[in-house]
């Protein structure tokens, strides 16, 4: 796949040639969700908690009589069934992440680039970089080229000047390629690529 290099004033700087076993896959969809729940349950904090009988502070003495009241037996004032009782099978502090094996993660990924390849929603840039980090002129060079909602991958890593300016305009995410993952791809409508990201990927799926 041959796509043509743009620089950040919105002009052409050559082409390059995509690798088909990477950009050029028929996307399975059950692949990258699989990936994408992992990603989601792994981030997930688990704190929610609700208190058991163990954990109410209540006095432990029986209620009343065990026979003659004509009503229900009960013995502690802690059980879920009374308002202030503790919760029957509460949520508790846990991890909710699950595993999902490496080949399965990187198949996924190139599943989302090869998505992106095909709907037309992949820019490759000659470089992300800036003289000064200002936002202002970050903003009008994404308006030439189109982008408003967009991930932006460079290499190894983010020029600190154009990661600076980027970083305060909105639906703009820059990363660098050892960050790059499925889940961003997909949350992004446009995703933008450097030379040296390019050629990281190929180096990393080789």
């Amino acid at each position: 796949m041959e796509l043509k290099i743009k620089t950040l004033e919105g002009k052409e700087s050559g082409s390059v040639s995509l690798s088909d076993a990477i950009f050029g896959l028929e996307p399975r969809t059950d692949l990258i969700q699989r990936c994408v729940n992992w990603q989601l349950a792994k981030r997930q904090r688990g704190t929610h908690k609700a208190k058991d009988r163990s954990e109410i502070w209540r006095t432990g003495k029986k209620m009343y009589a065990q026979k003659g009241t004509g009503g229900a037996r009960h013995g502690s004032a802690r059980v879920p069934q009374f308002r202030g009782g503790g919760r029957a099978f509460g949520p508790v502090v846990r991890s909710h992440a699950h595993d999902l094996p490496k080949k399965v993660r990187a198949l996924a990924l190139k599943h989302a680039l090869s998505s992106k390849a095909k709907d037309g929603g992949i820019i490759v840039l000659d470089k992300a970089s800036m003289k000064d980090g200002k936002t202002k002129v970050l903003a009008q060079q994404f308006d030439k080229l189109g982008l408003a909602n967009a991930l932006i991958i460079d290499g190894a890593e983010v020029d600190a000047a154009f990661g600076r300016a980027a970083r305060n305009i909105p639906n703009i995410d820059v990363l660098p390629v050892q960050g790059i993952n499925v889940y961003d791809i997909l949350r992004r409508k446009t995703l933008v690529l450097t030379k040296a990201a390019v050629e990281a990927l190929e180096a990393r799926f080789k």
